[in-house]
């Protein structure tokens, strides 16, 4: 397991996954299952500790800023509206449905077109992708957006409410 810094004064805010270290290959559990992807499609587990005082809510996002989209990247997990009280996403957390989620906990639309997680499933000889995985503490409970929103909206509001950060990346590539 290993814990990324916090930044945005986060003080001791940290992310660690006991499925994903820093700076290493993501398993195939986790990869995409479609579009060539031939992994399980399964979230990581993700664990937050010491989010600031203040904290009302947190949003946890995955992106691939190496996607060849012309610049934007691409989103591959949204969730926002995550409980003050809640610290971890099991593994699994982002399946269809989403019953896996806190109460209480919204998944926005990610660049596959679904509101679940989709795993890495970068160009075939490309070099690895970083996959970016960042816990956001809000001083905020709700995200309002509205209905349909896009990752780019909703990525703008918590940006406007954050009080700390902290990520994890991994890599894939095929």
């Amino acid at each position: 397991m290993l814990l990324a810094p916090a930044e945005a004064g986060g003080g001791g805010f940290s992310l660690s996954s006991p499925d994903i270290a820093e700076g290493a290959t993501i398993d195939r559990k986790f990869v995409f299952d479609d579009f060539g992807g031939t992994g399980d499609n399964v979230s990581p587990q993700l664990n937050w500790s010491e989010p600031p005082a203040g904290t009302k809510s947190f949003a946890l996002f995955c992106h691939d800023p190496d996607a060849p989209t012309g610049g934007a990247g691409f989103w591959h997990w949204l969730v926002v509206d995550i409980p003050a009280s809640a610290r971890a996403l099991a593994q699994g957390a982002g399946a269809a449905g989403d019953a896996g989620l806190p109460a209480g906990a919204k998944p926005i639309r990610n660049d596959y077109g679904f509101s679940h997680w989709g795993g890495p499933c970068p160009p075939v000889g490309d070099p690895p992708h970083r996959y970016v995985f960042t816990i956001y503490a809000l001083s905020i409970e709700k995200v309002e957006a509205p209905e349909g929103a896009t990752a780019s909206l909703v990525g703008f509001i918590v940006n406007q409410n954050v009080l700390a950060k902290a990520s994890l990346t991994g890599l894939y590539g095929r």
